[in-house]
């Protein structure tokens, strides 16, 4: 067992269901539920912005609300929940179903409604004992290999039913549009199953807020255009480019950010 109460997150749309497990995780003494969300995008934001670690997460297969609820958290512990430093996944669900993709994914263990003190009780055991097993393994000596990082150098989006890694690097901006996310990179925009503000909570100070639905990484900023009292970015390479609106609120700060990383040539009335 761990030293301290697993930190949990749950996922899951049913308010009565979702009370009731929070409710058996916190009286089995073996968790403290750090946040207890309904939606994909409300989990991610938690993950990112959680005041402490979270351990696990238990995921509902059918999630009302989402682009496919049928099996929407699947879809978010494909996106998500498998990078790096990720919690260990609980699959809740009314159904056997999805049982084998599941464990394709790697979740831990999975509940079936409704739940049980003992079952839930059961599952946490499990949990904790590959934490463990993780721990030990990690405090081995092993080999030291200078091009591993805990920072994310890559993001997973959508073309279609395909996902796609983009490196951070050639991601040049980040856009929101209404409830969905968009990267812009050299192989086009793609669907991002993540809010622009975890994003940005993940990314810090990598990238520009210029407006409150573009974040933007400075280097490929080709440009910087003025016309009828508004401010455009020009963000891109020589085959591709995006337009970006700055918010005016932000003009002198953005510019101020972009100068201070170029050898500056403007004459004085600039």
């Amino acid at each position: 067992m761990t030293s301290r109460p697993l930190g949990a997150l749950v996922l899951e749309d049913e308010w009565p269901a979702r009370n009731y497990l929070v409710e058996l995780l916190e009286q089995s003494g073996r968790a403290r539920v750090v946040a207890a969300v309904p939606s994909t995008t409300l989990a991610t934001a938690a993950l990112l912005g959680a005041p402490e670690p979270v351990d696990v997460a238990f995921v509902d297969v059918h999630l009302a609300g989402e682009l496919e609820p049928e099996a929407a958290g699947l879809t978010w512990i494909e996106v998500f929940a498998r990078v790096p430093g990720a919690p260990r996944v609980v699959l809740t669900t009314a159904s056997r179903e999805h049982a084998l993709r599941a464990y394709e994914l790697g979740v831990s263990d999975y509940l079936l409604k409704p739940f049980t003190a003992s079952r839930v009780a059961e599952s946490l055991e499990r949990v904790s004992a590959t934490l463990n097993s993780e721990r030990s393994e990690r405090l081995s000596p092993a080999p030291v290999n200078a091009s591993t990082s805990s920072e994310p150098r890559r993001i997973v989006a959508r073309r279609g039913k395909s996902l796609v890694f983009v490196d951070l690097r050639d991601a040049w901006a980040f856009e929101a549009e209404g409830r969905l996310c968009f990267v812009h990179a050299p192989v086009g925009r793609l669907d991002v199953d993540l809010s622009l503000a975890a994003i940005e909570a993940v990314l810090r100070e990598s990238y520009l807020r210029v407006h409150r639905n573009w974040l933007v990484m400075s280097p490929h900023v080709r440009s910087i255009e003025r016309e009828s009292g508004e401010t455009t970015l020009i963000v891109g390479n020589d085959q591709r480019s995006v337009r970006v609106p700055v918010a005016r609120d932000r003009v002198a700060t953005i510019r101020d950010a972009l100068l201070a990383t170029a050898v500056v040539g403007l004459r004085r009335e600039h």
